[in-house]
């Protein structure tokens, strides 16, 4: 018997761990068993940083806000106009996660690209105002405000979490424009996420590409049998795990 509520399947990993192909690959593995919804649940500050500086009048000085406000540690709450900007992405969140929880309400089994945490503030999709830190009354309303709504986003446990684990070295060679530091951290908190206890299936995303993508597939399909799902109809598409 398929649960009333479609599956909700959460992708995470560090950049340079495949996480975008692995996602898009899914998609069409989940497709055969059903109308299935891909959204991205991360802050996409890159994107939206190159977006507002091409603005009349404000964009560099706000462009130059959001690359301030990268920093996710400090001692002090930031100003008020970095801090809106930070505010800014928060509510870009919650109107993803918004259309995320409606796709399921409608039916669509969801895949997950990152998926919001807060059991590390100030890191890997968690929050990004400093925890305990000395702001005015304005800022530290609004740093609550993002306390309150990721732990409203991550109230909404995953049915399942795939975990893509990555060495420091493979990393940097597939993003080379990334910091190593960055990446370093990323990878030292990826087996220390637990989504509220939500079930978690850790890949070694060292291995080819091809290899990545069939271990991710075997956990989706295993997944889904085990949730009562069957090919929707048809034979299932044929997808090349080793491109040339």
């Amino acid at each position: 018997m398929v649960s009333i509520k479609p599956p909700l399947i959460a992708v995470i990993g560090s950049d340079g761990s495949g996480k975008t192909t692995v996602c898009e690959h899914l998609v069409l593995c989940l497709q055969k068993y059903g109308p299935t919804e891909k959204v991205h649940l991360g802050k996409q500050a890159g994107n939206v940083g190159r977006a507002v500086v091409k603005l009349p009048l404000m964009g560099n000085s706000l462009g130059k806000a959001i690359e301030r406000n990268k920093v996710k540690t400090a001692s002090k709450l930031p100003g008020p106009v970095p801090a809106l900007v930070i505010m800014s992405f928060v509510l870009r969140r919650l109107l993803r996660f918004r259309h995320m929880l409606a796709c399921r309400r409608r039916g669509l089994i969801v895949l997950a690209d990152r998926y919001p945490q807060t059991q590390i503030p100030g890191a890997y999709d968690g929050t990004v105002f400093p925890a305990d830190a000395d702001g005015s009354r304005f800022v530290s309303w609004l740093a609550e405000l993002e306390r309150s709504a990721f732990r409203w986003m991550a109230s909404h446990k995953p049915d399942l979490v795939i975990k893509l684990n990555v060495d420091l070295d493979v990393a940097c060679a597939r993003k080379p424009d990334h910091r190593r530091e960055a990446l370093a951290k990323k990878i030292e908190i990826t087996p220390q996420l637990t989504f509220g206890g939500a079930p978690l299936v850790d890949i070694d995303a060292n291995q080819p590409l091809g290899d990545v993508l069939a271990d991710a597939q075997k956990a989706i399909t295993e997944f889904m049998v085990a949730r009562g799902y069957h090919y929707a109809g048809g034979d299932a598409a044929i997808v090349d795990l080793n491109p040339q």
